[in-house]
């Protein structure tokens, strides 16, 4: 049997001008530069909508806590030094704006679900993704992943970071980053590997 191959990082190694200019657009934002924020925001709005979706938000939070990380950026750009990569910067106030809404919502009483969201999840789901069978989505996937092992596959296979941008994300040591993702790969390969393997057929007797 042939083991699916996960989906490679949507980024190249070659990408260092398109972080410079991103970087660059975010000082000139914080400058007052209205075009520079027009480019910044367009530059990065896919990876924080990605980001916040895989982190367990549904298709309305995941638009929300989009704009909820921009409007907190943006409010903060003249703040920004530009010590790191954007791209880092950003995807760390992406995470926070996740983690506020999450213990927003844990202390709020849960109404009950009056709307089909069995169906809207599935609708959301992508699709047609290489190395999957049919009905094997990657949102599917990560979802049995633990939270932590999720958010590092999320962020250095799925958005491109290197391992040294998503421990600063996740503020944890790069060296913990790596053992996630190893840990998360291993775990969607048996998971793929379970989803191929033929079910026995019974006959009676």
């Amino acid at each position: 049997m042939i083991t699916p191959a996960l989906p490679p990082s949507r980024r190249q190694p070659d990408t260092d001008a398109e972080e410079a200019s991103i970087t660059a657009w975010a000082l000139a934002a914080g400058a007052g530069d209205p075009d520079a924020v027009e480019h910044f925001v367009r530059a990065l709005h896919r990876d924080v909508h990605h980001y916040v979706t895989f982190l367990g938000a549904d298709p309305q939070s995941a638009d929300d806590l989009t704009q909820d990380t921009f409007l907190r950026a943006l409010g903060s750009l003249h703040r920004f030094e530009g010590r790191s990569s954007a791209r880092t910067w950003l995807l760390s106030i992406a995470r926070r704006a996740v983690v506020d809404d999450i213990r927003y919502n844990s202390s709020r009483p849960r109404p009950a679900a009056t709307d089909d969201w069995e169906s809207a999840a599935e609708r959301t789901q992508p699709r047609g993704l290489p190395g999957f069978e049919d009905g094997i989505a990657l949102a599917d996937l990560l979802a049995t992943l633990p939270d932590e092992r999720r958010e590092a596959f999320v962020l250095t296979q799925l958005l491109g970071l290197p391992y040294a941008e998503a421990a600063d994300v996740s503020a944890c040591p790069i060296g913990t980053v790596r053992s996630r993702v190893a840990r998360a790969r291993t775990s969607l390969i048996e998971w793929l590997n379970d989803a191929e393997r033929p079910v026995p057929v019974t006959t009676a007797a």
